[in-house]
């Protein structure tokens, strides 16, 4: 690895490359295509933006570009985070639907990335338009090409890749094999690397239901896990309402995830599931893919999983890494594990009967009514917690700046007098609005 790599790596904290890393960062010095199989949380995207590093190292003062394409804005979000923690001397940004093209190619124009990471349609619609120098692309990553031929991006994918005439490197990375492989790869050309024999460091338990409704089990479940951060998967949007109505009633702190949801919501239930203000996340299978959040101990399959794909995507959001996790499939009159777990599967000690509410998560989230655009900053907001909040640097978590708007983390135990003291108080010269965010 070269010094800028290395670097990246310390900014991360990430001490030492796991196997599946070094093998796909040596293949990806090679002249041809790559395709690398890996599970769900094994460092599939640090596998790819190291090498990218070099090549966008490479082609400097050439103003080439790169391009990733995911299957979800999420996820898309997330890899211009890591790509940006990086600190490298190259920009990134996220192109996806949900708010308008323009202001993108806008921003576009502004920040003139090297590094565009965008779902299949928005990256489309900006290649037509010009907005992206097709000419200038030379290395395309297609993260999860799996999820995106699942979700019906092959005609888009296609498109794509008439689009891009001049990509030189074309990098295939999934968590699942294909047993038959679209026209536009070809694997007989590949380096392919196929780690999805990695021993698992999950441990599964059935948890017996004694009614088809789970309601009960599930809150006497994350009762007796008492606080840990845990996924509660589910077949359908309904179901999530329904869940969190029932648990809102128990006063069981959590947040609701479905694709159902404003993009606004479903952006603050995530930030608030990652900095610790709730620890229960209660999702449909959109929250399987993309996202990582390294504290998360337990997935919870409420409903059972439609296939085996899906048992790898939800257990893959535990065990991230090197860590381990637990997964709980709760098994109602009449259920049966799926094949692939109940081999290894044990039964779960015996809930309680009369369930002790979870210990209240260390965390709040606030919202604060100003973001970039205004030109506030996360030094801005940390400093007028300190002064004006009376908070130490213990108190204050992660603070998230967007355009219009921002989220910190506070200490819940802090959170009622923090408010008292900035109420009327302007944060950088602007009155704004200071709440927690609901």
């Amino acid at each position: 690895m070269n010094e800028t790599q290395q670097k990246a790596l310390q900014r991360l904290g990430v001490e030492a490359l796991t196997p599946m890393q070094e093998a796909a960062l040596a293949a990806c010095h090679e002249s041809g295509d790559v395709i690398l199989l890996s599970p769900t949380g094994s460092g599939k995207t640090l596998a790819y933006l190291l090498p990218l590093i070099e090549r966008l190292q490479s082609q400097m003062g050439n103003g080439q570009k790169a391009i990733v394409v995911v299957p979800s804005r999420e996820l898309a979000m997330q890899i211009e985070s890591v790509f940006k923690q990086m600190g490298t001397p190259w920009k990134a940004m996220a192109v996806y639907g949900g708010r308008p093209a323009m202001d993108e190619h806008r921003t576009m124009r502004d920040v003139r990335p090297e590094l565009i990471i965008g779902t299949p349609g928005r990256l489309i619609d900006h290649l037509q338009k010009g907005n992206i120098d097709a000419e200038a692309v030379r290395t395309l990553v297609l993260d999860e090409f799996d999820k995106c031929l699942e979700l019906g991006f092959y005609d888009e994918m296609n498109t794509l890749l008439d689009l891009l005439p001049r990509v030189e490197r074309h990098w295939f990375f999934s968590a699942t094999n294909l047993q038959e492989w679209p026209a536009f790869i070809h694997p007989e050309r590949c380096i392919h690397l196929n780690y999805l024999g990695s021993s698992s460091r999950v441990n599964h338990y059935v948890v017996h239901s004694p009614e088809k409704d789970k309601l009960d089990t599930l809150y006497r479940l994350l009762c007796s896990l008492d606080g840990s951060q845990a996924i509660v998967f589910v077949g359908y949007r309904e179901s999530v309402e329904r869940i969190s109505s029932f648990l809102r009633e128990k006063k069981l702190i959590h947040a609701a995830y479905h694709g159902g949801l404003e993009q606004d919501l479903r952006e603050r239930a995530i930030y608030k599931f990652r900095n610790g203000s709730v620890n229960v996340l209660v999702s449909t299978d959109l929250a399987s893919r993309g996202l990582d959040i390294p504290e998360v101990q337990h997935i919870i399959h409420y409903h059972l999983p439609a296939n085996e794909e899906a048992v790898i995507h939800r257990t893959g959001r535990t065990a991230r890494w090197d860590a381990s996790g637990n997964s709980y499939f709760i098994l109602g009159p009449g259920e049966s594990l799926p094949e692939s777990v109940a081999a290894d599967a044990r039964d779960f000690a015996a809930l309680p009967d009369i369930p002790r509410r979870p210990t209240p998560p260390a965390w709040e989230t606030l919202y604060i009514g100003k973001g970039k655009k205004d030109k506030l900053g996360r030094i801005d907001i940390a400093g007028f917690l300190y002064k004006k909040g009376n908070l130490t640097s213990d108190d204050v978590g992660h603070i998230d700046v967007l355009d219009h708007y921002a989220y910190a983390a506070v200490r819940r135990a802090k959170v009622r007098q923090l408010l008292t003291l900035v109420s009327g108080e302007k944060i950088k010269g602007m009155k704004t609005i200071i709440e927690i965010a609901r």
